[in-house]
Formats: C-alpha cells, structure tokens, sequence
C-alpha cells in the first residue's frame, strides 16, 4: 500500500516521527543527568525539547493519519495502525502532561516523579516505534508499489524510467 502524503515521491509520516522521537528521548535523558547533579541549563534544554518534541509528534501524527485512514478495513495491518496511533497518542499526552507541569514552575527542571512519567513515556514510545517498524517492513504499509532493489529514483516520471530499463 502506497503512502498517501509524499514529498518528492517520498513519504511524510516517516520523514517526520524521527525529529519527536530524538527530541524526547534526548529530553528525558537531560532530565536524568539534571536530577542528578549534572548542569543547571540541561533542565531547561529538556523542556524545550519535550516542546518541540511534541510539536513534530503532533505534525507526524496529521501526517500518519493519512495512511491511517487509507488502510482497508478488517486487515492486520489496521490493527496495529490503530494500536501504533494509540500508543502515539498516548505518549504524546503523557509528555504534555510534563510540559503542563512545568510551563509555570519556577524552574523548568523535573523532578522524580516528572522523570518516572518521562521514563514511561519513552517506553511506550519504544513499542509504538516497532509497530510502525512492522507496519512499514513486515506488512508494506507506505511502500511504493514498484519499490525493489534496482527500482529507479523517485525523481523520475515514471516512463522516463521504464525507457531507461528498456534500453538495458
């Protein structure tokens, strides 16, 4: 099933979910080592980018409801869509409720419990990034119907690329 948001020829959704899930990650690792002694400034960094995170999660989401949308009804791979969204959705909400927390406080550094919510977070976020792996490289969720390893660039029209294999 081909994916239904493309820019040149590729798909959004993946090109997106990479930013949030870095941004998260490194989020609550800068939580860990400000909790424990390291830099007063990695508090702050970390909220920011639990912010930014969220953001891009939100436009990966828009993105990832494209293909959701497009998936027949009844299949395996509606299935664990709907989980992954659910999962996604959810972490998105477990690190707004951080970012609640701490969009007053007088410091922006998380304390333990903000962290164990962070930790949970991530952990979720770990299970919805192999189930959008199985979407993608066990179920074909998003991949062109021509992709193969000698199939030609995305930036060709497509006949252009059938005369190309013609003159092989």
């Amino acid at each position: 099933m081909e994916s239904r948001l493309k820019v040149l020829g590729h798909p959004v959704h993946p090109m997106l979910v990479m930013f949030p899930v870095a941004l998260l990650v490194t989020g609550t690792l800068f939580d860990l080592v400000d909790t424990v002694g390291g830099p007063d400034f990695l508090g702050e960094v970390a909220y920011w980018n639990i912010t930014i995170g969220l953001i891009g999660g939100l436009l990966a989401a828009v993105a990832g409801t494209f293909d959701l949308l497009a998936i027949p009804a009844g299949t395996r791979a509606k299935r664990v869509a709907l989980t992954h969204a659910a999962a996604n959705v959810a972490v998105v909400l477990l690190f707004a409720a951080v970012w609640v927390v701490r969009l007053n406080a007088e410091s922006r550094a998380a304390g333990g419990a903000l962290i164990a919510i962070e930790v949970v977070g991530l952990a979720l976020l770990g299970v919805s990034a192999w189930l959008g792996g199985e979407l993608v490289d066990r179920l074909g969720v998003g991949v062109d119907p021509d992709a193969g390893l000698d199939a030609p660039s995305s930036l060709r029209p497509a006949a252009a690329a059938k005369r190309i294999g013609e003159m092989r």
